[in-house]
């Protein structure tokens, strides 16, 4: 029977393929600079993802053995295709903000992996929940870091939002004011290395703390189960 709670953690946060895989790692730290390049790269990847997934999914058992590879990365490089050309015709700016980033998404190892991995040896809907999951686990990490990189380097945060969600969207954003003059290590790629470092970190020490609550509990309920009756004289 398949588990979707552990599917949607696994992708989520427990196999986060940025944060734990370390997969995609050239698209994240080159477009990560400011909150809104993130969250489009990253709901563009997860669009391929989730398509992919539930094609490689259908087509698994037809799909010869020999040649399974180069179809799979022929299956998502029609959606990466299919992606770029509605990005271009409805968020142009962003695209071509985003640039070679949006066509390279075909060589994303998170995508090849989880068709590989995943979608070829199970269900659609797994398949399916499965690029979802890890999708937006991946465009999570793309938005804090743009988050912290563009808050740090540059003052602001949400700015740009207008290339995503239209012209009534310019002025909204926040911003440390015209005297912040920021950290420009931070909008430069050893900025990116930096942040996406200290988010591996804190995920770690939140991952250890788990673990040492969720032994206490065991031990507490250990010691608090049924006592052995006393032997009988």
């Amino acid at each position: 029977m398949t588990d979707y709670k552990k599917i949607i953690t696994e992708g989520l946060w427990t196999n986060n393929q940025a944060l734990v895989a370390l997969l995609g790692l050239c698209p994240l730290l080159a477009v990560s600079s400011t909150l809104v390049n993130g969250l489009g790269l990253g709901l563009a990847t997860t669009a391929v993802l989730v398509a992919s997934n539930v094609t490689v999914s259908v087509i698994r058992n037809w799909v010869r053995q020999e040649v399974r590879l180069p179809v799979f990365v022929l299956v998502i490089a029609s959606f990466v295709t299919a992606v770029e050309l509605a990005m271009n015709a409805w968020f142009h700016d962003l695209y071509k903000i985003l640039g070679i980033f949006i066509p390279l998404i075909v060589t994303n190892c998170t995508i090849v992996g989880r068709a590989e991995a995943f979608a070829s040896r199970n269900p659609v809907p797994a398949a399916a929940l499965d690029g979802l999951a890890m999708g937006l686990g991946s465009t999570a990490v793309l938005v804090v870091l743009g988050g912290m990189r563009e808050l740090v380097g540059q003052g602001t945060l949400f700015s740009g939002m207008h290339l995503m969600f239209g012209e009534r969207f310019r002025d909204f954003g926040f911003s440390l004011g015209q005297d912040y003059n920021g950290l420009i290590l931070a909008i430069l790629p050893p900025g990116a290395f930096f942040g996406l470092g200290l988010l591996i970190a804190l995920k770690y020490l939140i991952d250890k703390q788990l673990e040492k609550r969720a032994e206490a509990h065991a031990t507490k309920a250990a010691e608090g189960g049924p006592q052995p009756a006393p032997a009988e004289g």
